[in-house]
């Protein structure tokens, strides 16, 4: 007979009792890209302390997870938009941020193992798109300059007018390519942090869900669990626990294909001012994409995908992106992000004891890594 094994912490022997949840100076909720980092980092400048990160899921249930794996610090006529609503300080300081974030990643997980590769990515433009793109594309050299102050490289973005003979689009006319940015594997990437922090005698307990926090004290689903230290890291997720910060969930939908013979599609592509991104990956196209079509509903924690956007992401890919090529859906899902009135995540005390790293508004492969090594020097500085 089929039996609930799941026991609460006031119900576990005492061995388990001691190896986990006795003593735990640092306890971080969310096993992502910001929770292991921080972590990793606490451990570097702490390598006798007690280090807990407590999962919900059976796997990470956050978008460091479910990401489509772009390594990217923003397209032209990404930046061009917010050149029209941000100072121009703040977006270069964003772009910085972005850029030595993925230098981090790559140097703390290795591009082997996360299997990166710098394949470039394209800003399809479409008819409808015309006058944008005669907009923008007269800002490429000054967006070229400020790119080799950042990077040191010369022309990051150029003019690509053949990208749809090139791949095989349609209705696709123009594009602006960005040779720098460039993918990696999403799985290889949590593995290589899983094995990272567990090598470290990181603890991480998956199934344990953080339901609300009282100065020491994380009532979860498994019981409460006392720490020194608390970080909140669960990015969209964050609102439930600190309902007071500007975090907004953002859901993205996404499916794969089936593998593809002879699939000529490689890079990372943004579509319709990047409400559409798609990739390779494995033979198979992978895309995500259409927030736009209802940003109220998907606004939202729920892990589904709607029939809306399913609808709309199959069109692109037989209209646009695969239009001479026969292809079968394998897999959908969807993830969460977590955004707000700025582009600059939370990474803040609240509390004594109590921390967050939180709001990574879509970026958080590019600067996940670098929010949990602020946030652990913040809660370095408050020993």
């Amino acid at each position: 007979m089929p039996s609930n094994t799941m026991l609460s912490s006031e119900k576990i022997s005492y061995w388990e009792q001691k190896s986990f949840f006795n003593n735990i100076d640092y306890l971080i909720i969310g096993a992502g890209i910001v929770g292991y980092s921080t972590a990793l980092h606490l451990r570097k400048a702490n390598p006798n302390s007690k280090i807990v990160i407590l999962e919900r899921g059976f796997l990470p249930s956050g978008a460091s997870s479910k990401n489509a794996g772009f390594a990217c610090f923003g397209s032209a006529t990404e930046l061009y938009a917010d050149l029209q609503e941000i100072p121009e300080k703040d977006v270069w300081e964003t772009v910085k941020l972005r850029w030595e974030g993925l230098s981090h990643l790559r140097t703390l997980i290795g591009d082997q193992q996360l299997k990166f590769e710098t394949n470039g990515s394209w800003d399809l433009i479409t008819e409808h798109e015309t006058s944008l793109f005669e907009k923008v594309k007269d800002q490429i050299p000054y967006f070229n300059t400020k790119l080799k102050e950042i990077t040191g490289e010369e022309g990051v973005y150029s003019i690509d007018p053949n990208v749809s003979t090139k791949f095989g689009f349609n209705n696709v006319i123009t594009s602006i390519f960005n040779r720098l940015e460039g993918q990696i594997d999403t799985a290889s990437m949590n593995h290589a942090f899983y094995k990272k922090v567990i090598a470290e005698d990181i603890h991480v307990l998956f199934g344990i869900e953080a339901l609300s926090i009282d100065q020491n004290n994380v009532k979860t689903t498994q019981g409460t669990i006392q720490s020194t230290n608390i970080s909140i890291c669960t990015n969209g997720f964050g609102k439930a626990l600190i309902p007071s910060e500007d975090i907004v969930p953002a859901r993205a939908q996404v499916l794969i294909t089936e593998p593809i013979k002879n699939l000529k599609i490689k890079g990372t592509f943004h579509y319709n001012k990047g409400y559409y991104y798609f990739r390779n990956i494995d033979d198979r196209i992978l895309f995500g994409g259409g927030r736009n079509l209802d940003i109220r509903g998907e606004t939202s924690t729920l892990l589904e995908n709607t029939a809306l956007i399913t609808k709309s992401l199959n069109a692109i890919l037989k209209n646009v992106i695969l239009p001479s090529t026969p292809f079968k859906i394998d897999h959908q899902w969807a993830g969460i992000m977590g955004i707000g009135k700025s582009k600059k995540p939370i990474v803040k005390k609240l509390d004594d004891h109590l921390f967050c790293g939180l709001r990574l508004g879509g970026m958080g492969v590019a600067i996940g890594t670098l929010v949990g090594k602020e946030l652990a020097s913040l809660i370095q500085e408050n020993k």
